[in-house]
């Protein structure tokens, strides 16, 4: 059987430049770089050169060096061996040569530096990858305490809670101050603060964001580049673990391109300073940690938000693949009478099969430990939980402009019977200040207006049926799998094209229902579907059992004997698109 050393001839790093992946960043012990797997482009993947290990926090593929090549090479950690090897290291003996043998398992890695291998590696060299002196993590109960004093002594800017209090966040102040909600101190602080909090009897050495400068002064990482709002990660026991801080403007790396989305969150970390401490990824818990039914959702202001709108508990994770952390969590939760864990991660769970699969995870970990498991599926035109239940409060704002629109349009439309006129009339005879006259406010013309007084309703209806017509649609729905992601499930046209199809692939499509609107004769069919849309984002229509209309439906309009078909690309753009619909499946099943 073939072997190889205890001590490897050369270092993880070695076998990064060999296998051509891009560093992002370097950090005290690890870089970032490009996951080669999944083929994210964010610097996602962590490699270690201390403890020669990787992992992707995107795609959660992991390993060990020889790993990192075979999976690449599709070849065995044995000959995964030989071949860095050879590639790498000038004394490689003719013995050593590949035999076509394969070891039974991966060796344990020392840890020790490479010391035949090349100087430099992926753009860094041995002296630049000199670890930096970390700090042992402080205790719970000193995490804590440090970190609830420094909040204690920071404020929250007037912008920052004016974003927190728009319709995009929903937060009341009294919300804010609960959940303690805080701007970031600036750069020329934080020394000042830090001692402080060390007169306060505070530790500081061991707590993730602090760490010593160069003059061997404590103090903590915060900066210029990285300002935002700190928010609070609390455990289980109600103890603050850390903060993530939302920032004010996106990082991104100075060749990226200008499409890619910056990082939005970032921990308050300091594990690439001297003696400072990584933040880790604690998973962080609002409202009853005793509850029978807990919610995991992506990101802690998501979480806080959401708690806030239901009053339900929520735990939230970091990143959708990042659910190790839940396992210690739901051990817990268990034990304290946790019935069942509802998965609710943001919508594009149905189009990222990595997202899919941090779901499925939690799946797993809930089981481990005798808890039930769903997944929570919403309205897909609201990514996030929040925005859904959001979303639910300004549903009545849309019905007040509904009922601004004038008898007519309203009539014309179906939302109203003929009697309905008999209540506007009587409505503008109270109105305070009336600058209108009857017939605008009504929306008739002034034969229609005569009409009805001389004749009444019945007359006036015959004046207006001519003016509208029917219109039957038919909705198609894309059919959800819960182990397979649809690539362009809830997106634009754009994304449907880039999964390599050229229409709307009708085999994966179920029809949802059909219903017929009533409206104005002239209407173009592009108003008929901002209509449709309008009136069909929040729910359907009786009779249909499909989901409320979203971006990837596809609409038919039957102006017989020709029906259309349009993709529904937004809430103004659908774009018309060939569909088969004999290839779509037409047993409309109850609550699909």
């Amino acid at each position: 059987m073939g072997s190889y050393p205890d001590e490897f001839p050369f270092g993880i790093m070695e076998v990064v430049e060999l296998l051509h992946l891009r560093v992002r960043r370097q950090q005290a012990n690890s870089v970032y770089v490009d996951c080669p797997f999944c083929g994210d482009r964010r610097g996602r993947m962590n490699v270690n050169f201390v403890k020669n290990v990787w992992r992707c926090n995107h795609c959660d593929e992991h390993g060990g060096m020889l790993a990192l090549y075979a999976k690449l090479n599709h070849t065995t950690t044995s000959d995964a061996y030989w071949e860095i090897a050879e590639a790498l290291c000038d004394n490689t003996h003719e013995e050593h040569a590949r035999s076509g043998n394969e070891a039974q398992q991966q060796p344990v890695s020392t840890g020790s530096p490479s010391s035949g291998a090349r100087a430099a590696a992926a753009g860094y060299s041995s002296s630049e990858r000199k670890t930096v002196p970390q700090s042992d993590k402080a205790s719970p109960a000193e995490i804590h305490q440090t970190l609830s004093l420094l909040l204690a002594q920071l404020t929250l800017r007037l912008a920052h809670r004016e974003h927190l209090r728009s319709p995009k966040r929903g937060l009341s102040d009294e919300q804010i101050e609960s959940l303690g909600f805080k701007s970031t101190p600036p750069p020329f602080l934080c020394r000042s603060i830090t001692d402080r909090l060390i007169k306060q009897g505070c530790r500081v050495q061991g707590v993730p964001g602090f760490y010593r400068d160069d003059s061997g002064h404590w103090t903590m990482a915060f900066y210029k580049k990285t300002s935002g709002i700190l928010i609070p990660a609390i455990g289980f026991d109600g103890r603050l673990q850390g903060f993530q801080i939302m920032l004010d403007v996106p990082l991104k790396h100075k060749d990226d391109p200008p499409e890619k989305p910056g990082a939005k969150y970032i921990w308050f970390s300091s594990s690439s300073k001297t003696d400072g401490t990584g933040s880790g990824s604690p998973v962080h818990l609002i409202g009853d940690p005793s509850a029978r039914v807990v919610y995991v959702i992506e990101g802690l202001l998501k979480a806080d938000i959401s708690h806030c709108l239901t009053g339900r508990t929520f735990a939230a994770i970091a990143g959708a693949n990042n659910t190790s952390p839940l396992d210690p969590l739901f051990a817990l939760l268990a034990q304290n009478g946790t019935e069942e864990i509802i998965e609710a991660h943001d919508m594009d769970k149905y189009n990222n099969q990595m997202t899919m699969a941090g779901a499925s995870k939690i799946y797993l970990t809930a089981r481990k430990y005798g808890m039930n498991c769903r997944r929570l599926t919403w309205n897909p035109n609201y990514k996030g939980f929040d925005d859904w239940q959001l979303a639910l409060r300004r549903e009545n704002q849309r019905r007040k402009e509904i009922d601004r629109l004038s008898f007519k349009a309203q009539y014309l439309r179906g939302l109203c019977e003929l009697a309905h006129i008999e209540d506007c009339i009587e409505l503008w005879q109270h109105l305070a200040e009336n600058k209108t006259c009857l017939t605008e406010y009504l929306g008739l013309t002034r034969e229609e207006h005569e009409t009805f007084l001389r004749q009444g309703r019945d007359a006036l209806g015959a004046l207006l049926e001519p003016q509208r017509r029917k219109q039957r649609f038919v909705l198609y729905q894309l059919e959800l799998d819960e182990q397979k992601a649809i690539p362009f499930a809830f997106k634009e046209l754009a994304a449907l094209q880039k999964a390599g199809y050229e229409q709307p692939p009708a085999a994966m499509y179920r029809m949802a229902g059909s219903g017929e609107v009533y409206c104005p004769v002239e209407q173009s069919d592009a108003e008929i579907l901002k209509r449709l849309f309008a009136d069909c984002r929040e729910e359907l229509p009786e009779g249909c059992h499909g989901r409320p209309m979203a971006l990837s439906d596809v609409v038919e309009l039957d102006h017989s004997p020709r029906r259309i078909y349009y993709y529904v690309n937004g809430e103004h753009e659908f774009p018309q698109v060939k569909f088969s619909p004999m290839l779509a499946k037409k047993d409309i099943k109850e609550g699909t």
